[in-house]
């Protein structure tokens, strides 16, 4: 398949580029490189041999997009492109909703004009809100605590509509729970813009010594240590997940979560970090961050049994493959 991929120069959607390539489809990426670097382009050409058509454009831009569709005879879509920090949304609360929403109308609205029958849509375990762990597919979705989930949920919402108005489009709504971990090449991986918003690059970057110390957002949750408990997936495996999701999509509207169904706590995975790199990790506890829930992790029975996919890698791959990658870059 020939597949429009949106922010697929940012950090999940460079690893999808991979995978759809590894798996012999051809890949268009749009990306207006707000939260990424050009620099990735050469470096999926360098692991995967193959130079990926590029478009430095804003899905939010109408006519950037029907540029895109007219020239290109694409046969599905995956939709990473928006804004994703959680505490940013709430400051910015009329940002995030003018580019999340508008960039999946716009896309919906040209995968009708153009014929394109396979959307799968960059969704998120916040659109969960504070459910009860784990979290199924087929959980009422509760209003969730920040701008940021209430994009995504208003997301799925029009893409269903959307798929409902068209009986031939399908629609896939991959609900993923924490990203983390780069390519075993160390040539990519998370390498946000500016201050980190995840985890991780903010352990690798305390490691490397670019930063003094690592904030943890509160100690007095109800879990296993006090510290807020996430399903890390290694982001291999989520970029996997795409693949499958895209190759077997039907028509109407599936649902999928992506995680491993483990939590992790935030103290477990800097105590994985440390002894898996040999790496002391020094940290300060501060107070909750807004709009954060104490557990969150995934029932992931429904992506193993209909799309065949499962996480294969666990923690410790995650900690040594988001630590090669900070130390070969400059």
């Amino acid at each position: 398949m020939n597949i429009l991929v949106t922010g697929g120069a940012g950090y999940i959607g460079s690893h999808t580029c991979i995978s759809l390539i590894e798996s012999g489809h051809d890949v268009i990426i749009a990306d207006n490189l707000s939260n990424s670097k050009i620099e990735i382009l050469y470096y999926i050409e360098k692991i995967t041999g193959i130079k990926v058509k590029f478009y430095e454009s804003d899905v939010t831009d109408e006519n950037e997009l029907e540029k895109i569709f007219s020239q290109n005879d694409i046969d599905g879509v995956i939709h990473f492109a928006g804004f994703k920090a959680v505490g940013e949304s709430v400051e910015k609360p009329i940002e995030y909703y003018y580019n999340n929403l508008i960039s999946t109308i716009l896309l919906s609205k040209m995968c009708t004009l153009h014929g394109v029958n396979k959307i799968v849509f960059s969704s998120s375990a916040t659109v969960y809100g504070e459910n009860k762990v784990p979290f199924e597919e087929t959980m009422e979705l509760l209003p969730t605590t920040n701008p940021y989930g209430e994009t995504k949920a208003i997301s799925e919402k029009i893409l269903r509509d959307v798929s409902n108005a068209y009986p031939k489009l399908s629609v896939i709504l991959l609900r993923y729970f924490n990203p983390v971990g780069a390519h075993k090449s160390g040539l990519i991986g998370e390498n946000p813009n500016g201050i980190p918003n995840n985890l991780m690059p903010f352990i690798t970057q305390v490691a490397k010594g670019k930063l003094q110390e690592l904030k943890v957002f509160g100690d007095d949750y109800d879990t296993v240590d006090g510290t807020g408990v996430r399903d890390y997936i290694h982001v291999i495996d989520l970029a996997k997940g795409h693949v499958a999701a895209i190759e077997k999509s039907q028509k109407g509207t599936s649902v999928y979560n992506l995680g491993t169904g483990r939590g992790t706590s935030v103290l477990e995975l800097i105590k994985a970090f440390e002894k898996i790199n040999g790496i002391k990790i020094p940290y300060s506890i501060t107070k909750r961050r807004q709009g954060d829930i104490a557990e969150c992790y995934a029932d992931v029975k429904k992506a193993e049994e209909e799309l065949g996919w499962t996480a294969e890698l666990g923690v410790e791959d995650m900690v040594r493959d988001a630590w090669n990658f900070e130390k070969k870059r400059a």
